[in-house]
């Protein structure tokens, strides 16, 4: 085990230094997108961003995200309609945990900008897509979408994959579900076969916003942990709550 990790660590110095003489800056661009459409209340809001700025600074989130030579970058925005998308926290380097304390922080005290608007997935990813466009040069890309029901306002998630700059970008998903959620395909099967995209994409469920916390603590980790050099990333994978 102490051999291994000892590789692990020699083997990120030496891609460390590697990506610096390519002008990399980061080994993660992460952008989180907060669902804020009509289906979430004041409530539920509350939950899902005091549960994100908790899972930021848990301990296992927090020694993910240093656990690598290169730093982390971290954004994030909330969506609903079409034209109703707003930073919350624009590109930020995570180089000490006094950086993500002050993520986490900006998060817990930001106010929703819209609560009347509907489920706009495929703009919400075209815009994600352009803020991942201006992040720092970063190894690798993730936009992690959260929501609580599918696509119900413009064009869905497939015509902005087709559309939108997606090539070298992974999207996971955070599917949110409710008792009263009622539609033809169980959410979490709309998620795994319409939002995520992309190498290693993976799928975390929260049983409601009680459980918002727990699951994306339990996403972020995954995300955040540095992969080793030569990692195959796994086919699309789904994590029930538990």
């Amino acid at each position: 085990m102490i051999r291994q990790a000892a590789w692990a660590a020699s083997i990120w110095a030496a891609s460390a230094l590697g990506a610096a003489a390519q002008g990399i800056e980061c080994r993660l661009a992460l952008l989180l997108a907060i669902d804020v459409s009509s289906s979430v209340d004041a409530r539920e809001d509350a939950l899902q961003r005091g549960g994100l700025a908790a899972a930021l600074v848990s301990p296992n989130v927090v020694n993910a995200v240093f656990a690598g030579d290169l730093p982390v970058a971290i954004a994030a925005f909330e969506w609903s309609g079409r034209y109703n998308q707003e930073v919350l926290i624009d590109w930020t380097l995570l180089r000490a945990p006094a950086d993500l304390a002050l993520v986490a922080e900006t998060l817990s005290a930001s106010k929703r900008s819209h609560n009347a608007f509907p489920t706009a997935m495929g703009y919400a990813l075209g815009f994600g897509a352009g803020m991942l466009q201006r992040a720092p040069r970063c190894l690798s890309k993730t936009l992690d979408m959260a929501g609580d029901g599918e696509n119900n306002d413009g064009f869905p998630p497939a015509a902005a994959y087709a559309e939108f700059p997606f090539a070298d970008v992974t999207v996971n998903g955070l599917a949110v579900v409710s008792s009263d959620y009622r539609a033809d395909i169980a959410l979490s099967d709309y998620y795994t076969g319409e939002v995520l995209y992309g190498p290693g994409a993976f799928l975390e469920v929260a049983d409601g916003f009680d459980d918002y916390e727990r699951a994306i603590r339990r996403k972020l980790e995954r995300e955040l942990s540095p992969r080793a050099i030569g990692f195959a990333p796994p086919a699309v994978s789904y994590s029930a709550p538990g």
